[in-house]
């Protein structure tokens, strides 16, 4: 396990770390959080045996704009476009369907990690950067120490500004909205 710094040399090194199928500890605009790319099912695994987390469970996906989330074949209905204008990037997660399954997307407000998940492709599966049940990690240190050791890389970006996960919303076809989890922005 290595420490990088937030820069163009650790962007280049997280991305061929992700790249070749290794799990990566990040920061957000939220919280820290540990990445896999999507096409290494086993690194998708790896996140949750290092989170300690029930693979029932779903993972969400960050990704770096919402033409990523287009290209990865989910089409966001009206009130999910209205959503995703107001507070894309930000700290709003939306659980999105296409015809054949259920996933939640998020676009970070956090420069380098959407450059990151640009140059691995779009979209990568991301999680906090703890043990399921614990705290979140603000800050490189506490990711390392709760979850980083069993990472490939940690990536220190300092103090995430938001201190709070992302809100989750489930929007229906009918443009109905329910919320998951309330997090850092208030829905209301």
């Amino acid at each position: 396990m290595k420490i990088v710094g937030c820069d163009s040399t650790g962007l280049e090194i997280a991305a061929k770390t992700l790249l070749e199928g290794g799990v990566v500890v990040i920061p957000t605009d939220t919280v820290y959080g540990i990445a896999a790319h999507p096409n290494f099912p086993e690194a998708v695994n790896r996140l949750y045996t290092i989170k300690g987390r029930s693979e029932k469970k779903p993972i969400a996906f960050l990704a770096s704009d919402i033409d990523a989330v287009i290209r990865y074949g989910f089409k966001l209905n009206s009130k999910a476009t209205e959503l995703a204008d107001c507070h894309w990037p930000g700290a709003l997660t939306l659980v999105l369907s296409n015809n054949n399954s259920t996933e939640a997307f998020r676009v970070p407000n956090f420069e380098w990690t959407r450059k990151l998940i640009e140059k691995c492709g779009g979209v990568l599966k991301v999680t906090s950067a703890n043990l399921s049940g614990s705290q979140a990690a603000l800050e490189a240190t506490e990711a390392l120490n709760s979850v980083g050791l069993s990472s490939d890389l940690v990536v220190d970006g300092g103090v995430s500004p938001g201190g709070v996960a992302s809100t989750v919303v489930a929007i229906s076809s009918s443009g109905e909205l329910k919320i998951l989890r309330q997090g850092a922005i208030n829905i209301e």
